[in-house]
């Protein structure tokens, strides 16, 4: 595994991903990022490590573009603009972060030995939280009973 740290960027794959959005044309750096997402959240049998980890690291671009999100890594992945990517996305990006953490995902089960793997866990939640932010519990009753 091409991995140096749990940061969406921070592995070979990741950072190629953010290199080959650099090289393309603006107007077709959505239609990578959707591509990227769509495959992983609709993978055709095991998610492979290899598309896991673009699609963590297009939803940690998503993420960057919403109110509650932080910028993407700067160090490794793109460093040319994102252009305005719609918000449809980011629907896509949940559920592919959530197909990224279930079984069958090959990434998911490599951090899943690893010392590091609560961490790295803990990293996609945030992401798919700023996304789909958790119901918080409900203090008080609506109606007694």
């Amino acid at each position: 595994m091409g991995t140096w740290d749990i940061g969406p960027f921070d592995n070979d794959t990741a950072a190629d991903f953010g290199g080959d959005l650099d090289d393309a044309a603006m107007e077709e750096r959505e239609s990578m990022i959707r591509s990227v997402l769509k495959r992983a959240a609709n993978p055709a049998d095991e998610l492979d490590a290899p598309d896991a980890e673009r699609a963590v690291a297009a939803a940690s671009l998503v993420v960057a573009q919403h109110p509650d999100g932080e910028p993407a890594c700067s160090t490794y992945g793109p460093s040319e603009p994102i252009p305005a990517l719609p918000p449809n996305l980011r629907t896509l990006a949940v559920d592919a972060l959530d197909q990224v953490v279930s079984e069958p995902s090959e990434l998911a089960e490599l951090w899943g030995d690893a010392p590091d793997g609560p961490k790295w866990r803990q990293g996609i939640t945030r992401l798919r939280d700023v996304l789909d932010p958790p119901i918080p519990p409900q203090e008080e009753a609506l109606f007694e009973v």
